[in-house]
Order: structure tokens, then sequence, then C-alpha cells
């Protein structure tokens, strides 16, 4: 191992051991799966009554609606400064079924991942719900924003963390997630208006990028450019997307050659488009990211970052070439020959993901990081050399992919037997209601099937079993 290796995981260790007590946090999980067995329970339990089996339906009611609730409350997921852990009594009873492991310790992480999933609109403001993955070690840990439990377990797990095991989102929640009340406060202290007006004078032609300019920055300048670099960011990640928008604005005239303010302002142009529909933006944002390209010059860190963001919004030919150029300038970068394998997995060319993983396992710092690489290429290059092995796993993709599409369709046909039981029930026809009744159990039957072979579908074959049949 690497002495790089050595100091980042013992930097890890020490925090860890350091600083255990405070930072031991919890976030409950996300109810979905509760729910959804809420749901079932609930409509089963009304389908008893109509067939007059009270005794039968009170049980059920009264068990899922007292037993779900309780182990929704219990299931929570835990750090205590060392490792990540799920609590409660249904996972510790499904890891004891099927022997899988609940802990996942943070020198284990191999990836984090974070989603952005814009629930609402308020006038010109966007609610986001931000969904976080952390895997390592076949184990996985989804938990979503919505509380301050979010914010802690962020900002405590994230900053021990290599950066390369973070994504760019999940990079920038851990530098500028803040309270959005604070975050208001300090737009206007800042003396920037509300979304309201500057909604109503935006003009789409104000928001093209800074030219560079020759004119020399004085130090208070950039102090100046700095802060509404940070509060930018932090009203971006909150849903003040046109309040960021002037921040990074106002950050732009007094410090046009900042390339990293300049890569900021373009993902959050680009998160504005996308809530506003407009094409023109988007361009924009993209013409923003040529810009950052010229300005970043040897900063392999940020030209790296810049090759996902043009991954994430679906160019890839640009993409690939600054990655390719990132690695010609800085001859190594983990993000960007991993970017470069997973462009080449698009693409079909199995050799090349198997070369840039192997790469990437060289260059990675961590030893959670050279594992996930090395399965990467390991699993890859079994793919590439075995036919059957090969033919198994696209025959397992297409079978995922067949049963998401009848899960949705499973589950829109048992929305439509609803009407014909609520007809049928109120209009005291039988032939209606029975209808109905016979549409939506079948559906939702099958429905919850479909979804259990999804989840028993969703990991990759183990090489051994097709030793084992050889």
């Amino acid at each position: 191992m690497s002495e790089i290796a050595k100091s980042a995981e013992l930097s890890v260790e020490e925090i860890a051991v350091n600083t255990s007590n405070d930072y031991r946090t919890s976030i409950r999980v996300s109810p979905n799966g509760y729910f959804i067995a809420l749901f079932l329970a609930t409509f089963f339990s009304a389908f008893l009554i109509y067939l007059k089996i009270d005794w039968a339906a009170i049980a059920l009611f009264g068990l899922s609606w007292i037993s779900l609730p309780f182990l929704l409350w219990s299931d929570r997921i835990e750090f205590d400064g060392k490792k990540l852990f799920r609590t409660g009594i249904l996972p510790s009873f499904w890891a004891f079924l099927n022997n899988s492991r609940t802990r996942l310790k943070l020198r284990d992480i191999e990836q984090v991942e974070t989603q952005a999933i814009r629930t609402l609109r308020r006038g010109g403001n966007i609610v986001y719900r931000y969904r976080t993955s952390i895997r390592g070690k076949d184990v996985q840990f989804s938990f979503a924003s919505g509380n301050e439990n979010y914010r802690q377990m962020v900002q405590r797990i994230f900053p021990v963390l290599s950066e390369n095991a973070l994504d760019n989102r999940s990079i920038e929640l851990r530098d500028s997630l803040a309270e959005p009340k604070e975050t208001l406060m300090k737009a206007a202290f800042a003396q920037i208006p509300s979304a309201e007006v500057l909604e109503s004078s935006l003009n789409e032609d104000a928001l093209l990028p800074v030219r560079r300019t020759s004119k020399p920055v004085d130090s208070d300048q950039l102090e100046k450019a700095e802060y509404l670099h940070r509060l930018g960011n932090e009203l971006r990640l909150s849903g003040f997307l046109i309040q960021a928008l002037e921040a990074f604005r106002r950050a732009l005239v007094l410090n046009p050659k900042d390339a990293r303010l300049l890569f900021d302002f373009a993902r959050c142009l680009n998160s504005y488009a996308g809530s506003q529909k407009s094409k023109k933006l988007q361009r924009k944002s993209i013409a923003a990211l040529r810009l950052v390209e010229k300005r970043a010059e040897g900063n392999a860190e940020l030209l790296a970052r810049l090759g996902e963001s043009y991954f994430q919004f679906g160019d890839y030919r640009r993409a690939k070439i600054v990655f390719q150029r990132t690695l010609d300038k800085a001859g190594e970068s983990f993000r960007s020959v991993r970017g470069l394998a997973e462009i080449a997995l698009r693409e079909g060319k199995i050799a090349h993901v198997i070369h840039h993983f192997s790469t990437a396992s060289r260059l990675a710092e961590t030893t959670a990081l050279k594992r996930w690489t090395r399965n990467e290429s390991e699993y890859f290059s079994r793919l590439n050399d075995d036919d059957d092995y090969m033919e198994m796993e696209i025959n397992r993709v297409s079978l995922l992919e067949t049963l998401e599409n009848s899960q949705k369709t499973a589950l829109k046909i048992a929305l439509f037997g609803f009407p014909f039981i609520l007809m049928g029930v109120v209009g005291e026809e039988s032939a209606i209601a029975n209808l109905g009744w016979a549409i939506s159990n079948v559906s939702l039957l099958i429905w919850v099937g479909l979804m259990m072979s999804q989840k028993m579908l969703s990991g990759r074959i183990p090489f051994e079993l097709l030793e084992e049949e050889d």
C-alpha cells in the first residue's frame, strides 16, 4: 500500500477515534417500504370486510397499524464516528435470515452517490429532496433529506471520506449544505432580493457568463467574491436557484477569472434550466462549462469534476475529451480514469472498461477504492472472457428491465380497478364491485411478486455459481 493510502486511512481512523462521541447521530430510513406494506394491509383488510370475514379484517388492520409504525420508528441508520449501522427489529431479523451485514466501517466505504429530486416548485424556488446511498463490501445504506438529521449525517460523514469516493453532488453537499433559514438571512444581509423580485426582472441574456477581463482584482473584491461564491452554493443546494444565480452573477462581476466560480454558476444555471424546461438556458449552461475548460488550465481536480458534469448532463463526447485532457495534463487522475471507464461501458468497449478500471485500482488512495475498482475490473474481465457468463448477465439485466416495466403496468391495472370497487359498493352493484376487487387483488399480488423478484435479481451473478455448474 502506498504512503498516500496509508495516511488517508490513518486520518480517517484518527478522526473516528478522537471524535466518536461527538459524531454520534442517526436518521430514520426511507419509509417507502413500510408505507407500501401499510397500504397493502389496509386494502386487503377492506377486501376481507367485503367478504364479511370481519374478525380477520380487524386482526390484519389492527396488527399492521400497530406493528408497522413501531417497526418504522425503530428502523434507523446510526453513525458513531467509526461505522454506520442499521438498527431495528425488521432489518436485524432479515440480516439474521440471509446472513448479511448491518454495519459498515468508514474505511470500507467505496462509493457515495447523491440524487437530487425536485419535489415541487414554490414561486421562483425549488424544493429539493436529496437521497444519498453509501456502499461498501456489498452493503448499502440509503437515507433522504427532510430534517436536520440529514445535514448532520452529511456534515459528519462526508468530510472524513476520500473525495474520490464522493460524486459531484455529494462533494457539493459536503462543502455547502446549510440550514435554509440561515442561508436566506445571509442573502438578505448581502442585499440579494427575494426570488419573486428577481424573477419578475429576470433577463436570460443577463445570465451569460462574464467574459475574461485584464482589469486587476484587489483583495477586497476577491474576499467579497469568495463570500458570494459560498453563498451562491448554499442558496443553490437549498433550492433558491434564482437568488443563487444573482449571487454568482455578482461574484463573477468582481472576479470573472475564477474558473471554479464559473463552474458552480454553470451547474446552477443548468439546474434552473431544468426547472424551467428551457432549452436555451441549458445551452447557455453548457457554454459556461466550455468556458470553464479554457480557464481551468492545469487544475486537474476541476477538470475531472467538469468531465463528470458533462457526463451528468448527457454530453458524453465532451466528457470523454475533458477526461482525456485531464490525464494529458495531470498524468494521473482517479476520477478521470473512472469517468473514462463509465463512458467506455456506455460505448460497449469492454476491453477499454477493463483497462480503465485496472488503472483506477492502481491510482486509488484507499483500500476500499482499490477493492471496488479491482472487483469491477474482474467482473468485466469475466464478461469479456466467458461467453456463458456474459449471456447469463445479459439475460438477467433484460429480465430486470422486463420486470420493472411489468411492475408499473400491474400497478396501473390495480389502480384501474379502484373506481369499479367504489361504484359497485356505493351503487350496491355486486357484479361491478366483484370485478373491481378481482382486478385490483390479482394485480396487486402480481405487483408484489414482481417487486420481490426484482430485488432477488438486482445483484450480479456470482462467478462461483458458474464454476460449480461446470
